[in-house]
């Protein structure tokens, strides 16, 4: 739905940032898979497991992948330590987590970013990942990406796997990501940096040292399974803290169980009303069958009026 004033917007100044790109994927790496967050069943990644393998990649899963406590992927200190572990082992190139849940920020305090920004490489997952995804952006400078879990890989669309190993394997991939059955909430074109990922995570990280300034970036934000109040309060907080408000652009991507998106579009409306900046939802990313993968970190621009949102810069070295 157009806003019936359309607003007609310049581009955003984007704040000078260094940020470290991870070596591309090549036929034959190592992938580590762990289990940062909540526990994952050997049946329910089986399938992805070999659809990486298929694929002319290696697999290798860290020591505690399979371990339970509670709600929990193992103990803190076992979740962490497989983080360390793949990140300092030079044979891995990737490292994709497993599923989501609940568990990453419990970690964060405890992380050596020194050691992580000495050894860079992909890292992968979406949903309770996006708090790890971001204090590593933010500590380290590194891209990041937000996209599936090996739990769901083999068992969503089709496109989500084949765009990430379009983006990962090539030093020169270039991505456009059309959002042609979203709305318009206020139109116009922006550049940024890009960085979101799920909303309650993101609204836990305030406060705390692992989340970045908001100048100068596009904003894109999925959830599941939350009602809508609860939505309201999560965005208002986002709003109230000041984050908001250095922001070239807002993008919504599935908000999955969440009720209708009619009412979660005009919540938008309402939170971004006097920021003057494009805001559109139909993103494709986020619990749906449609995840696709995201580079935090580097140069974006969302245009409304083809509603795509466009890749400017390579994610990925030689």
């Amino acid at each position: 739905m157009k806003n019936a004033l359309t607003l007609v917007l310049g581009v955003k100044d984007i704040k000078q940032q260094t940020f470290i790109k991870p070596v591309r994927l090549r036929p034959g790496d190592l992938i580590g898979v762990i289990s940062p967050s909540s526990p994952v069943s050997r049946h329910n990644i089986q399938l992805s497991i070999k659809l990486l393998e298929n694929s002319g990649f290696r697999v290798r899963l860290g020591r505690h992948v399979y371990d339970r406590q509670d709600y929990l992927a193992g103990n803190d200190e076992d979740r962490l330590a497989d983080l360390h572990e793949m990140f300092l082992d030079p044979e891995i190139k990737a490292i994709f987590c497993s599923r989501g849940g609940y568990g990453s920020l419990r970690i964060l305090d405890k992380i050596h970013f020194d050691l992580i920004k000495a050894n860079p490489k992909i890292i992968v997952g979406y949903s309770d990942i996006t708090a790890l995804l971001i204090a590593i952006q933010k500590m380290t400078g590194l891209i990041t990406f937000h996209g599936p879990v090996i739990e769901k890989l083999a068992h969503a669309h089709k496109n989500n796997w084949e765009i990430l190993t379009q983006l990962l394997t090539s030093d020169n991939y270039y991505q456009k990501i059309e959002f042609s059955e979203g709305r318009i909430l206020y139109p116009g074109k922006a550049v940024g940096h890009l960085i979101g990922g799920n909303l309650s995570l993101i609204s836990h990280l305030i406060g705390t040292p692992y989340l970045p300034s908001f100048e100068g970036c596009l904003l894109f934000l999925e959830e599941k399974g939350e009602p809508l109040y609860r939505i309201d309060r999560m965005l208002t907080h986002l709003k109230l803290s000041g984050q908001l408000s250095g922001l070239t652009g807002i993008m919504a991507g599935e908000f999955y169980e969440c009720g209708e998106m009619d009412a979660i579009n005009r919540l938008l409306m309402h939170i971004a009303n006097d920021l003057h900046i494009p805001v559109a939802s139909g993103l494709p990313v986020g619990h749906g069958p449609m995840n696709i993968t995201l580079p935090l970190g580097v140069k974006a621009e969302l245009d409304t009026n083809y509603m795509t949102l466009e890749i400017q810069e390579v994610c990925m070295e030689s």
